[in-house]
């Protein structure tokens, strides 16, 4: 009995230190926002620029001059206009020419995506209408109504439902013997939700609440890779779980793993960033009553087709969608006189009816009996500022952009009517001419008196052409594909472009990548990854084959952007110092080591084949070897010491007291290699 003991106490030893230094690692090159890591840049950089200068090979022609290598070039760019390579991407590259495949990227029209496609095909939510979603997926007030029980009971049913499937799941784990591959104490420890079974809302959803209800014992990684169930995969069937699911939680659970396999698989890179960024430029929350069903028609039909075209369409296809007139609460956006009118008409007419008779010309009592309180406050609207003063100060002109309170009010006057019809039935945008503000407005000194919804539109025109407008997006993409502050003259530049295009957001994006600023070494891996684009960036890298993206959704939220959850209408946030901290930067970690390790439940992972290796040779060549594929060889002193450091621990050599024959865990290794900072970065 004393071995197993000792080997516990040694592997638990061994894991301290590799997580201690590691995450240590990672606090210090993220913390730091210079361009470089602290300890990676040195007199070879100088000696680098030297060299690269002179090194414009045939595969960079047509790009601005830069001082990064061949091979710096084509990283950066994969980096900054997608997700990251795959492997066998930066060869393909050279193959192509740089020049030509950030044409390609930049006309995504003509790429064939047909693989991804049929992915997506897996997720039938994507392409029905909102109406649908809600007959579909209702609400559990009309799934109970239908099914005969209250709402109530209907609930208790659900979360009966969940907790058994939990509890089935669980204990199949339990019969699994634990296969100890890398697994933290933290790890576990985070993957505790804060909510129980049933605490299951119509409202809101934690990240790993949606986990577990799509998949229940998903979110236990412990005990799933025992002899009866091959690495990769969990109990049971994902898809067969997952296709069994009929509530309204299955519409953002689809969003976001398409949203995931799409970052992961499709060869449009740059149109899905823009995509990604304007979702977040336009942000809608999707635990807000009805956005839930609202969302899929919102980034399909509003998002999705203006990505890379004129930005007053897209600003337009916003303004119009349910999604946001519902979120930002402009649909019950009313002149207030004209909603007193409306009321007064009504109430003529109710006592018309209970003095003459009914529909059918039935005497109704007389007189009525007295009015609710209640409902007659219910039905008070007016007007609301939410879409205007979000409209300015986010969506176009910027904080900064020169417009008083009183434009917010008048331009919350021109949108007045501007609602959705039927929003619980089949949610479409509708102009109520009745509830219109009819009376003429002046926004940013310009009289707005075109009439009706032509109001609005007018003011989307205003914003759209405005200098501060053209200035504030320029800074934010910028920002997003350059650095967490952008050179002045860069953004300039930009700013000038989108005013000559009349706010082409293509020539805008020209102007950025064919600039010396996207270029410069000092652009080289300044950007800290998002928790999305570190999941995505990592499954890439590693070639991960995702039957199922749920686990991926998972990690994301864990790590801190649950996808579509962000609440506040500034969407999730593109500088560094949003993303670092300890708990989160532990779970970049854990997450590479669970990739890595091929323990997600759906994502299938094969290091020995990507690192070319059989399991027997030495750990510091393995390391070698992972460096030179994950990090196109670039590590810094720093981390190259702290690696190898950790490359005698018993987890790494897979050897035990009793067992001295060591396999090195390649696994464990490729995992470390994707925690280190220089992954972290972009």
């Amino acid at each position: 009995m004393a071995a197993p003991t000792l080997r516990r106490k040694h592997s638990s030893a061994g894991r301290d230190v590799i997580f201690t230094a590691l995450a240590g690692l990672i606090c210090a090159g993220l913390i730091s926002l210079t361009p470089y890591l602290a300890q990676g840049r040195d007199s070879d950089t100088t000696r680098d620029s030297q060299k690269d200068r002179s090194a414009q090979v045939a595969s960079l022609k047509g790009l601005p001059p830069t001082d990064l290598s061949e091979d710096k070039a084509i990283v950066h760019a994969l980096n900054r206009l997608g997700y990251g390579p795959r492997p066998g991407d930066v060869q393909r590259v050279k193959d192509m020419g740089l020049a030509k495949c950030i044409d390609r990227q930049l006309h995504a029209e003509s790429i064939n995506d047909s693989g991804l496609e049929s992915r997506l095909s897996r997720f039938p939510t994507l392409n029905m209408s909102s109406e649908a979603l809600l007959d579909k997926f209702p609400r559990p007030a009309v799934a109970a109504k239908r099914e005969g029980v209250s709402p109530q009971e209907y609930r208790k049913e659900q979360q009966d439902k969940l907790q058994a499937a939990r509890q089935a799941a669980e204990a199949q784990q339990d019969q699994m013997p634990e296969q100890n591959s890398g697994r933290t104490t933290a790890d576990s420890q985070s993957q505790n939700s804060p909510q129980g079974a049933g605490s299951t809302s119509p409202q809101y959803m934690a990240p790993d609440e949606l986990a577990e209800i799509l998949l229940p014992g998903a979110k236990n990684f412990k005990n799933q890779n025992g002899p009866a169930n091959p690495p990769g995969n969990p109990p049971g069937n994902p898809m067969m779980n997952y296709e069994q699911l009929q509530t309204p939680q299955r519409v953002i659970a689809e969003l976001a793993m398409a949203k995931m396999d799409r970052a992961v698989y499709s060869e449009k890179q740059l149109y899905e960033q823009m995509v990604d960024f304007w979702f977040n430029h336009f942000n809608v929350f999707a635990g807000k009553g009805a956005d839930r069903w609202l969302l899929t028609s919102y980034e399909r039909d509003a998002i999705r087709p203006h990505a890379m075209g004129k930005f007053r369409n897209l600003l337009e296809a916003t303004a119009k969608s349910p999604a946001m007139l519902f979120f930002l609460d402009n649909w019950q956006s009313v002149d207030p006189k004209a909603w007193a009118r409306l009321q007064q008409e009504q109430a003529a007419r109710r006592a018309y009816r209970a003095r003459f008779g009914g529909r059918f010309g039935v005497p109704r009592p007389f007189p009525p009996p007295p009015a609710n309180p209640n409902q007659a406050k219910r039905q008070e609207r007016g007007l609301n500022e939410n879409y205007g003063r979000e409209l300015m100060e986010l969506h176009t002109l910027g904080v900064d952009g020169g417009y008083s309170q009183q434009d917010v009010i008048e331009v919350a006057r021109c949108f007045t009517g501007w609602t959705i019809r039927q929003p619980q039935r089949d949610p479409q945008f509708w102009f109520s001419d009745r509830l219109h503000d009819p009376n003429p407005k002046m926004v940013l000194g310009h009289k707005i008196n075109a009439g009706a919804m032509r109001d609005g539109e007018e003011v989307l025109d205003l914003l759209a052409r405005d200098p501060h407008t053209a200035h504030h997006l320029s800074l934010e993409i910028a920002r997003h594909f350059v650095s967490d502050h952008p050179p002045d003259a860069l953004v300039e530049r930009m700013t000038r472009t989108y005013e000559s295009s009349d706010g082409d957001i293509r020539a805008v994006l020209h102007t950025m990548i064919y600039s010396p600023e996207f270029w410069s070494h000092d652009a080289y891996r300044a950007k800290i990854k998002t928790p999305f684009e570190l999941v995505a960036s990592a499954a890439r890298a590693v070639g991960a084959e995702i039957d199922l993206p749920l686990a991926l959704v998972q990690w994301t939220g864990r790590i801190g952007e649950p996808l579509y959850q962000c609440q506040p209408p500034t969407g999730y946030s593109d500088k560094a110092d949003a993303w670092v901290n300890t708990g989160a930067l532990l779970n970049r970690l854990n997450y590479s080591l669970a990739l890595a390790g091929n323990r997600l439940p759906g994502v299938r992972t094969d290091i020995p084949e990507l690192l070319a290796g059989d399991g027997s040779a030495q750990p510091v060549a393995v390391l070698e070897r992972a460096i030179a594929v994950l990090l196109s060889g670039e590590a810094s002193p720093q981390t190259r010491e702290t690696l190898e450091k950790q490359m005698n621990d018993p987890r790494v050599l897979q050897a035990s007291l009793d067992d001295p024959i060591t396999k090195v865990n390649e696994g464990m290794i490729a995992g470390l290699v994707l925690g280190a900072p220089e992954f972290q970065r972009r």
